[in-house]
């Protein structure tokens, strides 16, 4: 079963240093993933400040800038992972580094026929 694991976190309590260690050490995960076969894709996201958000309502389109929702943790990055179940994805979202400074949110994929293959 393919799962996407979300990454949040207050994007401001990271230091530099920390940041850089953080994703170094995602890139080892994404190898030992890719290794074992579990691994579908990875990448952190640029700040939140980068963000667009677009939402059509009375069939006019509405862009501003930003995210929609005021959080304490932004959505930082993201797996893609495939997981033998749920309790396989927990234990890969368990090593995903910063679930120490933040918080891994895990969802079950629905995969829809007739969806282009990624490969």
């Amino acid at each position: 079963m393919k799962y996407m694991l979300l990454i949040y976190s207050d994007e401001n309590a990271w230091s530099e240093g920390e940041q850089e260690r953080c994703y170094q050490d995602s890139v080892k995960l994404t190898q030992d993933l890719h290794a074992s076969g579990q691994y579908l894709g990875a990448s952190p996201l640029q700040s939140v400040a980068t963000a667009t958000s677009v939402r059509v309502r009375d069939g006019k389109r509405l862009v501003t800038d930003g995210p929609f929702a005021e959080t304490r943790e932004q959505l930082g990055g993201y797996f893609l992972i495939e997981a033998e179940d749920l309790d396989d994805a927990i234990a890969i979202a368990g090593r995903i580094p910063s679930v120490h400074k933040g918080t891994v949110e895990i969802r079950p994929l629905v995969e829809l026929p007739g969806l282009p293959s990624g490969q």
